[in-house]
């Protein structure tokens, strides 16, 4: 699976690099419409715009729903589905509104109440994350393919956000000839504090 990743990423980013479709206008070939939506609300709260490019800007969203699309297994796919769904009851019990018509306000008061917990509380979290899904009783279900679905939307924006043509040769440092391999040097010695994106 991770050669699959090392391999299929950077040919779909050069596809949605030159794509400039707007982010509410694409077609999902994964996703759902609130799926769609919820991803693209979760992408930006995770890496929203600054004096950089936010995730939005370089297509993050379309990256996740292709990755799922084709690289995915089946079992992941299906994990993913029942967490949104999970997700989506949680805003409609937490706001008395159906998701798609959340507001980014919301998204980030449900995120934070998800996230913003103990230090025990998370290991829990995760060493009940790192269980195969056999091991997962009904009482525990909703809770682990919740998380397993936020997980995955964290993990997919932060890689296709730093392994997008944008961000990689105009936020990182980039050199398109890469010179002598220096393999200890403190990021305060690189230009604008910032590591080299090859």
């Amino acid at each position: 699976m991770s050669l699959g990743y090392t391999v299929a990423a950077p040919t779909i980013f050069n596809m949605l690099y030159s794509c400039t479709a707007e982010t509410n206008t694409w077609s999902p070939l994964f996703l759902s419409s609130d799926e769609k939506y919820i991803v693209t609300h979760l992408a930006d709260i995770i890496i929203p715009v600054s004096d950089t490019p936010g995730a939005l800007d370089v297509n993050v969203p379309q990256f996740l729903d292709i990755m799922y699309h084709d690289i995915e297994i089946k079992m992941n796919q299906d994990i993913f589905k029942l967490g949104a769904s999970v997700f989506a009851k949680k805003f409609k019990s937490q706001f008395n509104s159906e998701v798609i018509k959340g507001k980014k306000e919301q998204f980030e008061t449900l995120l934070a109440f998800y996230f913003k917990i103990s230090d025990d509380a998370t290991e829990a979290i995760l060493a009940e994350q790192k269980l195969p899904i056999e091991k997962i009783t009904a009482l525990q279900m909703d809770n682990y393919v919740l998380y397993q679905f936020l997980l995955s939307v964290k993990r997919y924006t932060l890689f296709g956000y730093f392994t997008s043509e944008k961000v990689g040769e105009e936020v990182l440092n980039y050199d398109p000839v890469p010179g002598t391999q220096i393999g200890c040097i403190p990021i305060e010695d690189l230009p604008n504090g910032r590591v080299w994106s090859l």
